[in-house]
Protein backbone atom coordinates (compact mmCIF):
# COMPACT_ATOMS: atom_id res chain seq x y z
CA UNK A 1 0.00 0.00 0.00
CA UNK A 2 1.31 3.09 -1.13
CA UNK A 3 0.15 6.25 1.76
CA UNK A 4 0.90 9.69 0.69
CA UNK A 5 -0.11 12.29 3.04
CA UNK A 6 -1.84 15.72 2.38
CA UNK A 7 0.63 18.59 3.16
CA UNK A 8 4.07 16.16 2.94
CA UNK A 9 4.46 16.91 -0.85
CA UNK A 10 5.53 21.10 -1.15
CA UNK A 11 3.18 23.21 -2.62
CA UNK A 12 4.09 25.28 -5.84
CA UNK A 13 3.65 29.24 -7.12
CA UNK A 14 1.36 28.65 -10.15
CA UNK A 15 3.53 29.94 -13.38
CA UNK A 16 2.64 33.24 -14.68
CA UNK A 17 2.61 31.38 -18.48
CA UNK A 18 -0.45 29.86 -17.09
CA UNK A 19 -1.97 32.04 -14.08
CA UNK A 20 -3.22 35.21 -13.25
CA UNK A 21 -2.02 36.34 -10.05
CA UNK A 22 -1.13 34.43 -6.89
CA UNK A 23 -2.06 31.05 -7.19
CA UNK A 24 -0.65 27.85 -4.57
CA UNK A 25 -0.67 23.95 -6.53
CA UNK A 26 -0.11 21.37 -4.35
CA UNK A 27 0.02 17.84 -6.01
CA UNK A 28 -2.17 15.45 -4.24
CA UNK A 29 -1.87 12.16 -6.17
CA UNK A 30 0.05 11.36 -9.40
CA UNK A 31 -1.30 7.42 -9.97
CA UNK A 32 1.52 5.21 -11.22
CA UNK A 33 1.26 3.32 -14.96
CA UNK A 34 -1.07 2.01 -16.06
CA UNK A 35 -3.09 4.54 -14.33
CA UNK A 36 -3.14 7.68 -15.74
CA UNK A 37 -4.95 9.68 -13.16
CA UNK A 38 -3.41 13.17 -11.91
CA UNK A 39 -4.81 15.18 -8.87
CA UNK A 40 -4.11 18.57 -7.59
CA UNK A 41 -5.12 21.23 -4.91
CA UNK A 42 -4.99 24.40 -6.01
CA UNK A 43 -5.54 27.66 -4.10
CA UNK A 44 -6.17 31.13 -6.08
CA UNK A 45 -5.74 34.08 -4.37
CA UNK A 46 -9.26 36.96 -5.22
CA UNK A 47 -8.88 37.77 -8.64
CA UNK A 48 -6.34 35.11 -9.86
CA UNK A 49 -7.49 32.50 -12.65
CA UNK A 50 -5.93 30.22 -15.17
CA UNK A 51 -4.97 30.96 -18.65
CA UNK A 52 -7.81 29.28 -21.71
CA UNK A 53 -6.76 25.82 -21.34
CA UNK A 54 -8.02 22.75 -22.97
CA UNK A 55 -7.83 18.48 -21.37
CA UNK A 56 -7.26 16.13 -23.58
CA UNK A 57 -9.05 13.52 -21.65
CA UNK A 58 -11.50 16.24 -19.88
CA UNK A 59 -11.22 17.60 -16.13
CA UNK A 60 -13.19 17.52 -13.12
CA UNK A 61 -12.86 20.13 -10.01
CA UNK A 62 -14.73 19.58 -6.78
CA UNK A 63 -14.47 23.26 -4.71
CA UNK A 64 -13.36 23.09 -1.45
CA UNK A 65 -13.48 26.61 -0.28
CA UNK A 66 -14.04 30.17 -1.25
CA UNK A 67 -15.82 31.31 -4.04
CA UNK A 68 -14.90 31.10 -7.95
CA UNK A 69 -15.63 31.43 -11.59
CA UNK A 70 -15.46 29.33 -14.29
CA UNK A 71 -16.35 29.85 -17.97
CA UNK A 72 -16.47 27.31 -20.79
CA UNK A 73 -15.70 29.00 -24.54
CA UNK A 74 -18.67 31.30 -26.10
CA UNK A 75 -21.04 30.16 -22.54
CA UNK A 76 -21.10 33.21 -19.53
CA UNK A 77 -18.84 33.32 -16.14
CA UNK A 78 -20.86 31.04 -13.83
CA UNK A 79 -20.18 30.90 -10.18
CA UNK A 80 -18.73 28.33 -8.25
CA UNK A 81 -18.91 27.42 -4.52
CA UNK A 82 -17.96 24.41 -2.00
CA UNK A 83 -19.55 21.14 -3.18
CA UNK A 84 -19.74 22.22 -6.71
CA UNK A 85 -18.39 19.31 -8.91
CA UNK A 86 -17.40 20.86 -12.51
CA UNK A 87 -16.45 18.81 -15.75
CA UNK A 88 -15.22 20.10 -18.94
CA UNK A 89 -15.05 17.57 -21.28
CA UNK A 90 -12.44 16.34 -23.26
CA UNK A 91 -10.52 19.19 -25.41
CA UNK A 92 -13.06 21.90 -24.18
CA UNK A 93 -11.67 25.25 -24.17
CA UNK A 94 -12.61 26.71 -20.46
CA UNK A 95 -10.89 28.75 -17.56
CA UNK A 96 -11.19 29.14 -13.58
CA UNK A 97 -10.24 30.70 -10.73
CA UNK A 98 -11.23 32.63 -7.62
CA UNK A 99 -13.83 35.72 -7.92
CA UNK A 100 -12.90 38.87 -7.75
CA UNK A 101 -12.86 39.34 -4.06
CA UNK A 102 -12.67 36.10 -2.18
CA UNK A 103 -9.68 32.92 -2.71
CA UNK A 104 -10.88 30.08 -4.09
CA UNK A 105 -9.52 26.33 -3.31
CA UNK A 106 -10.44 23.18 -5.72
CA UNK A 107 -9.63 19.64 -5.89
CA UNK A 108 -8.38 19.38 -10.26
CA UNK A 109 -8.80 15.81 -10.94
CA UNK A 110 -7.31 14.74 -14.75
CA UNK A 111 -5.88 11.86 -16.74
CA UNK A 112 -2.45 12.37 -18.98
CA UNK A 113 -2.68 11.23 -22.64
CA UNK A 114 0.66 10.43 -24.04
CA UNK A 115 2.55 12.06 -20.99
CA UNK A 116 0.25 15.03 -21.32
CA UNK A 117 -2.74 16.32 -19.08
CA UNK A 118 -3.59 19.81 -20.04
CA UNK A 119 -3.03 21.92 -23.35
CA UNK A 120 -2.36 25.51 -21.77
CA UNK A 121 -3.68 28.63 -24.48
CA UNK A 122 -3.91 32.20 -23.76
CA UNK A 123 -4.50 34.51 -20.91
CA UNK A 124 -8.00 35.38 -19.60
CA UNK A 125 -7.87 39.39 -20.05
CA UNK A 126 -9.44 41.63 -17.51
CA UNK A 127 -12.23 42.42 -19.58
CA UNK A 128 -13.13 38.84 -20.16
CA UNK A 129 -12.51 37.69 -16.54
CA UNK A 130 -14.17 40.96 -15.11
CA UNK A 131 -17.70 40.90 -17.05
Amino acid sequence: MDIKRIGTIPSGKGSAEYFTGTVRVEMLFDAPDPARVVGASVTFEPGARTAWHTHPLGQTLIVTSGCGRAQRWGGPIEEIHPGDVIWFAPGEKHWHGASPTTAMTHTAIQEMLDNKTVDWLEHVTDAQYLV
